[in-house]
């Protein structure tokens, strides 16, 4: 179907009668200075009537996993002492739309779904949340500088795990071309019908601003080079911040935990970070990754190795948020570029001509 940019309003407020819709805005922070508001951060919002919706510019800064995964999440409600007792179970069956999510992202929810789904292991919490998500993806427009997702053998232009895909008519900057890969992107069409303005062809011609040379092996590759001087080197930057993992769609490393007051308590799960140092902590204090090397080599080798290894497919998806959001300008791509012209067997690293690590 053909949907025209001066009804996306009318149609996001036709979904949100019986779902919350949530698309990608800007976030409005009071500016006292100013005497009223700025605009702030891009992210996912539910929709209100009237809103601006962003879908082309830069992508959000934090992931809309958020929807299927929060960042903190509440699991259940209970009570302590003799008459203990779980009180209240909170997996959510809220209907929800993700609407104007990139492709990088759309294929972070299908690795996502591998984790929680898969290895003879469903995950109650997300499967609930998964189950009653519709996900409407839009083609990428204009990719930033740090986007690499072809690289990684995505496509700008399209997500085949979406339930519908939309993107610029390819004869028109003001129409949209919807397309339903899934029962549930039909009846999200069919809710739409009234404002379908007929067939159309969708512009798929864009490309990753960033490019990058990657050996289509490189998972086996790096396995083998575990002890490799490159982590020593490009170690040396790293502050041990977390950025990295927050802003990235696949990361999905949790924590868990209880709050409690008096004889009632609340256990929850939040959002954990292998880059931390607690992270692998044990009780007794020993660490079997004691230094940011060791944590980032293995951030690096689960994106690019490990899950390989287990589910068959890359764990990045070439976004670029952990590029363009790092505050020591780490650059996975550099890396992976590095890795791909690296001898695995060398026992020294030349970054540069004449420059040996």
């Amino acid at each position: 179907m053909t949907l025209a940019k001066k009804d996306l309003n009318k149609a996001l407020e036709i979904l949100s009668k019986d779902a919350v819709v949530f698309a990608p805005t800007f976030d409005m922070i009071e500016d006292p200075s100013e005497g009223g508001q700025t605009m702030g951060e891009k992210k996912f919002m539910p929709y209100k009537e009237g809103m601006f919706i962003a879908l082309d510019g830069p992508n959000t800064v934090k992931p809309p996993k958020d929807v299927l995964f929060p960042n903190v999440e509440k699991m259940y409600r209970y009570k302590t002492g003799e008459n203990a007792e779980i009180v209240e179970i909170f997996p959510e069956d809220t209907k929800k739309i993700l609407f104007g999510i990139r492709p990088c992202d759309a294929r972070s929810i299908e690795a996502m779904d591998k984790v929680f789904f898969t290895k003879d292991y469903v995950d109650s919490y997300y499967a609930k949340r998964r189950e009653n998500v519709v996900i409407v993806s839009m083609g990428c427009v204009e990719p930033e500088r740090t986007c690499f997702c072809d690289s990684m053998g995505l496509d700008p232009n399209n997500a085949p795990n979406a339930d519908v895909m939309m993107n610029v008519a390819k004869d028109s900057v003001d129409a949209f071309i919807l397309e339903a890969y899934t029962d549930k992107g039909k009846e999200l069409l069919e809710q739409l019908k009234d404002l379908d303005g007929g067939a159309g062809e969708a512009k798929r011609d864009v490309k990753c601003s960033l490019q990058i040379n990657k050996d289509p092996e490189l998972d086996k590759k790096l396995a083998g080079m575990f002890e490799h001087p490159i982590w020593d080197k490009i170690t040396k930057g790293c502050i041990g911040c977390g950025t990295c993992t927050f802003v990235c769609p696949t990361c999905y490393c949790f924590d868990i935990d209880n709050e409690n007051y008096g004889a009632e308590g609340c256990k929850y799960r939040c959002w954990d970070s292998c880059m931390f140092s607690d992270y692998t902590r044990m009780a007794g204090g020993a660490n079997p990754r004691p230094t940011k090397k060791e944590r980032l080599r293995n951030r690096y080798m689960h994106k690019l190795s490990y899950f390989n290894e287990r589910y068959g497919e890359t764990l990045c998806v070439g976004c670029g948020r952990c590029v363009a959001n790092c505050p020591s300008h780490l650059d996975i791509s550099e890396f992976i570029e590095k890795a791909t012209a690296a001898d695995p067997n060398a026992e020294t690293y030349t970054d540069a001509p004449g420059k040996e690590a």
